[in-house]
């Protein structure tokens, strides 16, 4: 059996109520990842203008004339039918009759033999309005032309909110057909289902372009189906599998460095199973300090939730640690995977786990990693918020918006605590189990517990762009199972071996603690310090009676920071928290390194994560650190010459400013040739 490996965002939320559905931000209908888009035919809208259709009129197909009709007959209040057509020998079927809804009689039927026959009032009366279409061939190329045409009914039109219930108009496209069996199969009744699309769609009760009867129809019409497809899905997931097992084994036997394992039912089928590549370990034991474990998607073909373990590189790249497909969403399942993949990893526990928010997961690590810092990632929440809270509090949700991001923000645990109360107070949320849930997990997401752990700059959105750029190519159209399992080892491979992100920046401040990180740490590291190091420029520092400092902007555009300097032991440390979250070193400790004349970094702040020998992937020989930071320095040398002489005169400055205007548009002209100064000007600028 062929299908499609079709993945979607696990329907399910997380307080585990499969009636609570979340529909999530950025989704359209339901985010399938292996088919083609298909397109739908959707009725013209009001605005667009569709003429009267006159005898003589041509159209390049008899399909496009009948859409055209309908346009047509849609906006003037009644729906038309294909009636009949004529054929011949030569031309085929060269008439079409296209007819009104109410053309005609009903025949009489033969009666069933029952004692109670319900007689059905027929819509038809004869209705004479009527189109006409006629083939013919002009130079070679075919045309349909109308031959007959009538707008006189016996009937009376409908209104526009009358002709919508037509039963030519009333069509239930895929994208709702998926999401119309998916909440049926999530047990919600019909009635909800409609009530669900119009809140999804945002409009008014009964404004769908179908109705509840339709729903009902079109649930009852599938219901058989979908019963023999879970059949042969079943025994499809059992095969494929199986399958995966066996393709594990023999990997293993070209290459030891892949690991696997897996469970079974007490049938002997494959439930769980997980892998990792040989890449991926030694990726690990450079940066497995931080780990994100991805479970966004599951797959319907196979009912199996997907698990992919990340890592960040030293160049803000993500990095496939392992992948894991699970039966379900249980704790247990959860911590089958977590004790695996340790295993894989040779028995090394990350810092920190980031994860979506889930009580099933989050269990399973507080078993499983007791010892590692637990962080949900802030998306995976404010993805869920809109379809929590925006109907329950309507016309209040904008206000709880603005004070849900106040309070993620907040410093203090203490301060968060006491306004949290206040907060649930104020939108009457005291029994919401969605906030019960929220608060339940606050160790894990609110900026004041989370600072302090060790996230490697996992929390950005480069870092988020880069996962997302990965599991797109894993959720390239695939077939099968055994496809997408290649997929994996291929975006594996690939993201450890990854070169994206090195660029190399100039010196901007020539200050002694700026060229030297520049030497040690890599580009993207090294940049990330750099913004850190012009920033520094812009804060005063006061030093305080026991010799820390009080750090803050000289526009007093963010929070007053306390720095303590400890020169006996070259200890730094900053009430921001920032090294200790990211591992590099933030504004406000850089400021009063300078202003304690430190032309060096202490070593403890240039993280071995963070540095060029940590690199997986050899960097290009051809861009040696040095001979691009000479040619830096040399240049911002020179041009401070040219600013300071250029001032002293305006005949001096237009002179300057003449003659450089000339130098760079020759400069732009000159053809390029060495190859070495091609790399060095890519990557000495192209970052910038």
């Amino acid at each position: 059996m062929k299908s499609s490996n079709i993945w979607i965002r696990r329907p399910q939320c997380p307080c585990g109520d499969w009636k609570c559905f979340i529909k999530y931000d950025g989704e359209d209908q339901i985010s399938v990842r292996s088919q083609p888009i298909k397109t739908e035919t959707v009725p013209s809208s009001s605005s667009e203008t569709v003429f009267t259709p006159y005898v003589g009129q041509i159209f390049k197909s008899d399909d496009d004339a009948f859409e055209y009709y309908s346009s047509f007959a849609r906006k003037n209040g009644f729906s038309i039918r294909k009636a009949r057509s004529t054929e011949s020998q030569n031309l085929g079927i060269y008439r079409r009759d296209f007819v009104c809804y109410r053309s005609g009689f009903n025949q009489p039927r033969k009666k069933a033999n029952v004692e109670h026959h319900r007689e059905r009032k027929s819509v038809r009366c004869g209705c004479d309005a009527k189109l006409y279409l006629t083939k013919e061939i002009v130079d070679g190329v075919t045309q349909w032309y109308v031959s007959q045409f009538s707008n006189v009914h016996n009937h009376e039109l409908l209104e526009d909110d009358q002709v919508r219930l037509l039963p030519a108009y009333r069509k239930i496209h895929e994208a709702d057909q998926d999401r119309i069996l998916l909440l049926s199969k999530a047990g919600f009744p019909v009635n909800r289902i409609v009530k669900v699309l119009e809140l999804e769609k945002g409009v008014q009760p009964g404004q769908l372009p179908f109705i509840e009867k339709d729903v009902r129809n079109f649930v009852r019409t599938c219901k058989k189906a979908v019963q023999e497809n879970d059949a042969l899905l079943t025994e499809k997931r059992e095969n494929d599998m199986h399958e995966l097992v066996e393709t594990c084994k023999a990997i293993i036997d070209k290459d030891p460095n892949f690991i696997f394992d897996y469970t079974t039912d007490e049938n002997g089928k494959v439930e769980n199973i997980a892998w990792s590549y040989g890449e991926s370990v030694r990726a690990y034991s450079v940066f497995g300090d931080v780990v994100t474990l991805d479970t966004t998607y599951r797959s319907v073909t196979y009912e199996l939730l997907l698990g992919v373990l990340f890592g960040i590189d030293n160049n803000g790249n993500a990095v496939i640690f392992g992948c894991v497909l699970l039966q379900d969403e249980s704790s247990y399942s959860f911590a089958w995977a977590l004790q695996t993949f340790v295993r894989f990893m040779r028995g090394r526990h990350p810092q920190t786990i980031l994860t979506d928010i889930d009580p099933g997961l989050g269990e399973a690590i507080a078993k499983e990693l007791s010892e590692t810092k637990h962080v949900i990632r802030m998306w995976h929440i404010l993805s869920k918020i809109s379809n929590w809270f925006s109907i329950p509090l309507g016309s209040q949700y904008a206000d709880f918006r603005v004070e849900f991001d106040i309070l993620c923000h907040l410093e203090s645990i203490e301060n968060f605590e006491h306004q949290w109360d206040l907060f649930v107070a104020r939108f009457g949320l005291a029994s919401d189990k969605h906030i019960a849930l929220l608060f339940s997990f606050r160790a894990s997401w609110p900026l004041c517990y989370v600072k302090s752990y060790f996230v490697a700059r996992s929390l950005t959105v480069e870092f988020s762009q880069s996962l997302d750029s990965i599991l797109k190519k894993i959720f390239d159209s695939q077939t099968c199972l055994q496809a997408f399992f290649e997929q994996v080892g291929i975006a594996a491979k690939s993201s450890v071996f990854t070169k994206e992100g090195i660029h190399y920046m100039g010196i901007k401040t020539c200050m002694p603690i700026e060229e030297h990180a520049s030497n040690i740490l890599t580009p993207y590291a090294f940049n990330v310090f750099q913004h850190e190091i012009v920033q520094s420029l812009q804060y005063a520092t006061t030093e305080l009676a026991n010799g820390s400092y009080l750090v803050q902007h000289y526009k007093k555009m963010d929070e007053e920071r306390l720095v303590i300097w400890v020169p006996d032991d070259e200890e730094i440390q900053c009430s921001c928290k920032e090294f200790e979250h990211s591992g590099i070193l933030c504004r406000h400790s850089i400021r009063v390194l300078t202003v304690k004349n430190c032309f060096q970094l202490p070593t403890k702040y240039l993280l071995p994560r963070w540095r060029h020998e940590s690199s997986l992937a050899p960097i290009d020989e051809q861009n040696p650190r040095s001979s691009i930071d000479e040619c830096a320095q040399a240049f911002h040398s020179l041009a401070a010459t040219l600013l300071t002489e250029s001032l002293m005169s305006r005949e001096r400055f237009s002179y300057i400013h003449r003659e450089l205007t000339g130098i760079l548009e020759h400069v732009k002209n000159m053809e390029v040739t060495d190859e070495y100064a091609i790399n060095v000007a890519a990557n000495n600028f192209g970052g910038s």
